[in-house]
C-alpha cells in the first residue's frame, strides 16, 4: 500500500477513543495530553505552526514549534494562576484563523515576526489550558502532558508540511480548512 498525504493528515487528526473522556477518571499527564488533542480549536492551530514551519524552511522549522512551545508553556502558567482573560476563546479562534491563512496562502515571514505570531498564538491557547487544570491533577504533569502533545502535533505537521514541497496543494487544502475552521469559531 503507497501511503498518500490524506493517509498521513486522517492519522495525524485522528483521537484517540478514550475509555473515559475527563472528569474525575483523568488527572495528571493525561489529561494534559489530551486537551490538545481533544479540542479541535486547539488541535489545527497547532498542527498549522508544523505545517507553516515546514513552509518556511531552514532554522525556522524548527524554531516556530520552539517559540510555540515555549509561550505555551507561559500561558500556562497564567491560566493555572488565574488569569485566563475572557477574551481567551475569541483570541484562539482568531489564531486558528490566522494561523490556517498563514498556511493556505503560504505566507513567508522574517524570522522575528515569525516567532511574533507563533508565541501570540501559544499564549493564549496554553492560558486555556492552563485554566482546566483537573483541580485534584498535577500542575507540572498536566503542563508536561500538553506540552508534549503540542510538540507532536507540530512534528506531525512538520512532517505533512513536507510531503508536497513543489506545490503544496495539500498544505494549502489544509490552511483553507484550518482558516474556515476558525471563522466559524468566531461566527458560533
Amino acid at each position: 500500500m503507497q501511503i498518500r498525504p490524506i493517509h498521513l493528515l486522517a492519522a495525524a487528526l485522528a483521537v484517540p477513543a478514550l475509555a473515559h473522556s475527563g472528569g474525575d477518571h483523568v488527572h495528571g499527564f493525561a489529561a494534559g495530553f489530551a486537551h490538545p488533542l481533544l479540542g479541535w480549536d486547539h488541535l489545527l492551530a497547532m498542527f498549522a505552526v508544523g505545517v507553516w514551519s515546514a513552509q518556511h524552511g531552514g532554522r525556522r522549522v524548527w524554531l516556530l514549534p520552539a517559540a510555540f512551545v515555549a509561550a505555551m508553556a507561559l500561558g500556562g502558567a497564567l491560566g493555572m494562576a488565574g488569569y485566563a482573560a475572557g477574551f481567551t476563546e475569541t483570541a484562539i479562534a482568531l489564531s486558528v484563523l490566522a494561523l490556517g491563512l498563514a498556511v493556505a496562502l503560504a505566507w513567508r515571514l522574517p524570522t522575528g515576526p515569525g516567532l511574533a505570531v507563533c508565541a501570540a498564538a501559544a499564549v493564549v491557547h496554553g492560558m486555556a489550558h492552563g485554566a482546566e487544570l483537573p483541580a485534584d491533577g498535577s500542575r507540572w504533569g498536566y503542563a508536561a502532558g500538553f506540552l508534549l502533545a503540542t510538540a507532536g502535533l507540530h512534528l506531525a505537521g512538520i512532517g505533512f508540511g513536507r510531503l508536497d514541497p513543489a506545490h503544496g496543494r495539500w498544505q494549502r487544502g489544509f490552511g483553507m480548512v484550518a482558516a474556515a475552521a476558525g471563522g466559524w469559531l468566531l461566527l458560533g
